[in-house]
């Protein structure tokens, strides 16, 4: 599941893990894995990074749009439950 855009954003700003995992007193590879989606950074990671670029910390994040989304809301599962 994508959930985060460093890897867009860093490659546009050219960003280099290297240089990123001085900044956050992180390992080339935690950056890496952060760029790839393998993991997440924490939503203060995320600020920090965002402060450093310049940019919306949303822009860093997969948007939720949700029109056409099939699953099952919280609103309807509520209900099914309530009713059982």
């Amino acid at each position: 599941m994508k959930l985060n855009r460093l890897k867009e954003v860093f490659d546009e700003k050219g960003v280099k893990n290297r240089t990123l995992s001085a900044v956050l007193n992180k390992s080339e590879s935690t950056i890496s894995l952060w760029r790839n989606n393998k993991r997440q950074p924490s939503l203060e990671e995320f600020y920090i990074i965002a402060k450093l670029l310049r940019v919306n910390i949303h822009d860093l994040i997969e948007s939720t749009k949700w029109e056409g989304e099939k699953s099952l809301t919280y609103e309807q599962i509520s209900k099914k439950t309530i009713n059982k």
